[in-house]
């Protein structure tokens, strides 16, 4: 194909921003010992997320979901999100609250982190961003873990206090001293995030 024609390309990307959202491991089915207990602290958090997740796209903010593949090799995101939107799945209701659209972008992640061994770094090369929102579940674990990345990373990180969630508010707390402390994240109420300043800025 000629390389003139790239640019037509089913499922392309020519966004460039210096700023992206990341939502990590919104789409779960929660289905394990502890999930009834997450889902109370998540769901909250999810409507927080999906009104950053709006503004976000209304500022040409790309948005990313980082999501585990929860060991099933075979499986890709669309698979994933249609389990967890079936009738009886204990997270189907965040599921339905931050189902990407179909100018979002994902990866899928083996382990913890968002860049352990996927395409994200490569991603966000080509969008050119070196400012990155971080969102998700659970917030010590998945959203720490991606936060180290990022830092060793050079990126800035910025973290909405309320778009997280762990198993326990103490859980939360610790993960939020530790990026900002750690990490240099700056810490803040989704509301309070001015993107087209963190676009300037960037």
């Amino acid at each position: 194909m000629a390389r003139g024609r790239q640019h037509d390309l089913h499922g392309s990307a020519p966004d460039k921003c210096p700023l992206a959202v990341l939502l990590i491991d919104w789409i779960n089915d929660l289905e394990f010992n502890s999930g009834a207990k997450l889902l109370r602290r998540a769901l909250p958090a999810a409507r927080a997320t999906a009104a950053l997740r709006r503004r976000a796209k209304a500022a040409g903010v790309p948005v990313i979901y980082c999501n585990d593949n929860f060991g099933r090799w075979r499986s890709d995101f669309r698979s994933i999100l249609e389990h967890c939107l079936k009738d009886g799945v204990r997270g189907k209701a965040i599921a339905e609250l931050l189902a990407p659209d179909e100018d979002d972008y994902f990866v899928l992640k083996p382990k913890h982190s968002g860049f352990h061994s996927t395409t994200l770094e490569v991603l966000l090369a080509h969008l050119g961003a070196s400012t990155l929102i971080l969102t998700g579940v659970a917030g010590n674990f998945c959203v720490l873990f991606t936060a180290h990345d990022a830092y060793m990373r050079d990126f800035r990180i910025v973290v909405p206090q309320d778009c997280i969630a762990s198993e326990n508010a103490s859980d939360d707390r610790y993960a939020l001293e530790h990026m900002a402390g750690t990490c240099k994240a700056e810490v803040l109420p989704s509301a309070a995030i001015d993107l087209a300043a963190l676009r300037n800025a960037a």
